[in-house]
């Protein structure tokens, strides 16, 4: 007797009893906004109204790519020929309080009209044991940046050069403001 398929197989009884107790623990997921209607009490639907519309428009509408640099611009960052705004250093911070810090960091960097900033997130020190870990900002940072929340302020990313901080450094180029914005 051959498997016809690789996982094909059925569920003994006592899997399949986990899974119906897997099944019946899970929440559904809603469905998205845009595709809700209201209800009249009558069973009857209506579509969302033009405020609400808006705003799942408005919510629903990506964040901004982050745009590579190119070669050249890295250069002259790295050559000081590109002027780096402002910096920030988030050694010794907490997770908690280098997001904090860095949001606030760029949205005043934003203000101020900078175009390229450097955040320093360090390397990350030798594990003190096998369980706690190296280089979390380092880590971190980049994947924050990419974040909706940071898309206002950053256009860009890249790691800076060495005589920047190096692997412990992101040069970090703000998206200019919108008119009107803020």
């Amino acid at each position: 007797m051959s498997e016809a398929k690789r996982g094909s197989r059925r569920l003994n009884p006592e899997e399949r009893k986990l899974w119906g107790e897997i099944t019946r623990s899970v929440a559904p997921l809603q469905r998205a906004p845009a595709e809700r209607s209201l209800s009249d009490g009558a069973g009857k639907t209506a579509p969302l109204g033009k405020a609400a519309a808006r705003v799942v428009a408005a919510v629903a509408k990506p964040a901004p790519r982050l745009e590579p640099f190119d070669r050249r611009l890295k250069q002259r960052l790295a050559r000081g020929s590109e002027a780096i705004g402002d910096r920030i250093d988030l050694h010794g911070k907490t997770q908690t309080e280098a997001h904090a810090a860095l949001l606030s960091f760029l949205r005043r960097a934003q203000e101020d009209g900078a175009k390229f900033v450097l955040v320093i997130t360090g390397k990350g020190r030798a594990a003190r044991d096998d369980l706690s870990e190296r280089g979390v900002l380092k880590r971190q940072v980049p994947q924050w940046l990419s974040l909706p929340e940071f898309r206002g302020y950053v256009s860009g990313v890249e790691d800076a050069h060495v005589g920047h901080g190096g692997a412990g450094a992101l040069y970090v180029r703000i998206r200019r403001r919108r008119p009107g914005a803020g």
